[in-house]
């Protein structure tokens, strides 16, 4: 299937289950919380929404800190609270309905659990699902290779933060080209995403011909 353009129109962010409790438990956590800091700094620029959810937040605590200003930053964002492990519960399948977003780019934990079964549903829903490889973990990092075999052979696209950032501006004229890239693609963010591939790819989290 050819997919659908990236525009600030058609795409939703979905921010799953990024919780200070987990930061112990995922490996690579910090790793995950940094591309997702980095994602949401330029989602604001692009005025692309997003969609956060808090697995059992009574139990398990609240969005990280560090994302919670950013994410309340953005033109719009929602934050739900779940206990089912797709983020798709009725509330924020009324809102991709009502937005009618084509397109959804997904980062968080687990990756097969949480966002393996968010992905899917998003599929069975006709709307295009794209997993940032960079900005996923598990407790065990065995389980993401695994976990993003089956959500590409279910039809949705693995990439990366970088990727997905130049194909959202589409044009170097693009007026938010010199703002984003100071923030994305300066020297030390771009040591800091080099060492964030490194932690969660080359750590044996994703196969070499996977990518």
């Amino acid at each position: 299937m050819i997919p659908r353009p990236l525009t600030n129109r058609n795409t939703v962010l979905l921010i799953c289950d990024i919780q200070e409790k987990f930061r112990h438990a995922i490996y690579g956590f910090d790793s995950v919380v940094h591309t997702t800091l980095k994602v949401l700094k330029c989602a604001k620029l692009l005025e692309i929404p997003a969609i956060v959810s808090e697995q059992n937040p009574k139990a398990l605590g609240s969005t990280v800190d560090t994302l919670v200003s950013e994410i309340q930053a953005l033109p719009s964002h929602s934050t739900f609270s779940k206990t089912k492990f797709s983020m798709i519960i009725p509330e924020v399948e009324e809102e991709l309905k009502k937005a009618k977003y084509e397109n959804a780019i997904i980062l968080g934990i687990e990756s097969h659990v949480c966002v393996l079964q968010t992905t899917l549903d998003l599929l069975r829903s006709n709307i295009s699902v794209y997993v940032l490889a960079d900005g996923i973990s598990s407790c065990n990092r065995q389980e993401v290779p695994i976990a993003m075999d089956r959500m590409r052979q279910a039809g949705a696209y693995i990439t990366t933060s970088e990727s997905i950032l130049f194909e959202l501006m589409n044009d170097a004229k693009t007026s938010v080209f010199k703002p984003l890239s100071a923030i994305a693609f300066n020297k030390d963010e771009k040591a800091t995403t080099r060492e964030t591939l490194e932690t969660l790819l080359d750590g044996g989290a994703v196969p070499k011909s996977s990518l």
